[in-house]
């Protein structure tokens, strides 16, 4: 076994699967803020995302119209910057979930035919 390759493909698989991700995760029409993002993604799919990955997508997936953002106030005196799906990104989720659900299964045909 090559470790080597298969750490690199593991890792471009959750970097290629990071927006579905995040948008499976706001699919459920609940606002986060980046940490609360951070935690609710690692308890859902295991996955540990970096806050130096997971701003600069959020960035794109806004740019894209797919989610917006808000300032919050708190009572600590610092807001937060709360992220929620749009309805684009809605439909955008549900299209990548379609594919994702043929793409699985074509791979489980694959790997169970080896």
């Amino acid at each position: 076994m090559n470790k080597v390759f298969i750490d690199k493909w593991i890792s471009q698989l959750k970097k290629g699967s990071l927006s579905f991700v995040i948008l499976g995760v706001l699919a459920c029409e609940q606002e986060y803020y980046g940490y609360d993002l951070i935690q609710e993604v690692k308890k859902k799919t295991t996955i540990d995302i970096a806050e130096g990955t997971l701003y600069p997508l959020l960035i794109r997936l806004k740019n894209e119209g797919l989610v917006e953002s808000k300032w919050v106030p708190q009572k600590t005196g610092i807001p937060r910057k709360y992220y929620k799906i749009t309805k684009e990104g809605q439909s955008t989720f549900l299209e990548m979930r379609s594919y994702w659900a043929g793409l699985n299964q074509h791979l489980t045909t694959l790997t169970h035919a080896l």
